[in-house]
């Protein structure tokens, strides 16, 4: 009997192929993110001074309450930036839409230091949402339209790691101007300040211009459109015409939803959590440790990411998800529970981030793996978007649970309340189930 010699597989090389172009396309669209991100890290911690002193030193509960809404308010225009510039990015283009939300969130970030009172606040929240959320959809979708098909989960797995320098360079200036001292510079607190260095991203325009280039599947996709007899680039209601659409959509929303309200609505209160820790401590050193603890917890959301990263290429998406979500429901539960002082702070909060924004670095590599390129940026934006609107509550749930735990005479109502909200995490494992795999796959054209 004749025998067919198998040639021994290879491992892909992921760098095969690589130019330096795109290496500027992952670099130039990974700081548009950073950016994102420390504009987002600077929200956290400036939430409660902000609202402490527009609300003239109101009760912790009462600051706290508006925390929440304040929290809700920019994911309401976050969800609603990322649908708008998600189709706006397949009609016009991943460059043009990374522009205009660019400058959007820049601009609000800034006007929110401008803020005289809570209201005025919130809604300077909601209109910084709508560029954030904007950024994320065209950021990614624009990479991965761009790079080899081997190098694509490490180029969005990088992109979305590189997002932890954004939240670190966030918490470090914290530390250097405190979000609670007053006359910081020219007589103004330190949290406005803090919101004026938002205006910097803004910059980042020149080298977008400069560098990036509309991707070709997305060019040719569009002369696609213009000669179809029914115009169809990027309806949403096409996508959910299609039953694979359809359901790769769920998919990413059930994902995106145990993730969102996961970090959203528990994780960023870390600095509520080191307050509670320390809170006979003097001011000076609450938001020192503030500063550095969520620092730590940014380095280890950074190695999060990679780790996520390395796992979805060599063993699978979806076995990186159920990974993270387990590490998601323990670690919460643990740190919520046990951080009691500033040295906990710098050990506890890097395991949370770590397990906490993993699941993001998923988002980036596996959300547009899922629609077609005529799709992807409405795909994408609705997968990261839409859950917002949902995971909105969860800052304003927090709250409320705090609020009926301390009027019922419980113990350590902050710390109970995040504990019970941690069961998002079981979602994101539910929906796996339907999950389909997209390791070693070309990314979807039709």
């Amino acid at each position: 009997m004749d025998t067919v010699a198998v040639a021994p597989s290879k491992r892909p090389n992921v760098l095969e192929g690589v130019t330096p172009y795109h290496w500027a396309v992952v670099g130039v669209a990974a700081a548009g993110w950073v950016f994102d991100c420390m504009d987002q890290r600077l929200f956290a911690l400036c939430r409660g001074p902000a609202l402490r002193e527009l609300l003239h030193g109101a009760p912790d509960d009462v600051v706290g309450t508006w925390g929440g809404w304040a929290t809700a308010a920019m994911m309401i225009g976050w969800a609603t930036g990322g649908i708008v510039f998600g189709a706006m990015s397949d009609t016009l283009g991943r460059r043009t839409t990374m522009i205009v939300t660019l400058l959007v969130y820049s601009t609000f970030t800034g006007v929110s230091g401008l803020a005289q009172g809570p209201r005025e606040f919130l809604v300077y929240r909601v209109l910084t949402g709508l560029g954030i959320g904007g950024m994320f959809g065209a950021a990614t979708t624009l990479v991965a339209e761009s790079v080899p098909d081997a190098f694509r989960s490490v180029a969005l797995g990088a992109l979305q790691a590189l997002s932890a320098t954004g939240n670190l360079v966030g918490s470090v200036l914290s530390t250097r101007i405190q979000p609670g001292g007053e006359h910081v510079v020219f007589g103004m607190a330190g949290w406005r300040v803090l919101f004026f260095v938002g205006l910097v991203p803004a910059l980042l325009v020149a080298p977008i211009l400069l560098v990036l280039e509309e991707p070709a599947v997305w060019r040719a996709a569009r002369r696609r459109s213009r000669g179809a007899a029914r115009p169809s680039f990027g309806p949403i209601r096409e996508l959910l015409g299609d039953p694979r659409g359809r359901r790769n959509l769920l998919v990413g929303i059930g994902l995106g939803l145990a993730g969102m309200a996961g970090l959203w609505g528990i994780g960023f209160f870390s600095p509520e959590l080191v307050s509670t820790a320390l809170r006979d401590q003097p001011q000076t050193v609450t938001d020192s440790v503030r500063g550095w603890g969520t620092a730590a917890q940014d380095v280890g959301s950074f190695f999060g990411m990679l780790a996520f990263t390395l796992v979805a290429t060599y063993l699978g998406r979806r076995i990186a998800f159920a990974g993270a979500f387990v590490l998601c429901i323990a670690t919460t539960t643990f740190v919520f529970n046990e951080l009691r002082s500033a040295t906990d702070a710098y050990w506890m909060l890097p395991m949370m981030g770590f397990a906490q924004l993993s699941v993001f670095g998923g988002y980036s590599i596996y959300f547009p793996e899922l629609f077609p390129t005529r799709l992807r940026g409405t795909g994408v934006g609705l997968c990261y978007n839409t859950v917002r609107y949902l995971a909105a509550g969860f800052p304003v749930a927090l709250m409320a649970l705090n609020r009926a735990f301390l009027a019922a005479g419980s113990p350590e109502p902050f710390r109970r309340s995040a504990t019970l909200l941690s069961g998002m995490f079981v979602v994101g494992l539910v929906t796996l189930i339907w999950a389909p795999e997209t390791k070693g796959k070309p990314l979807p054209e039709r």
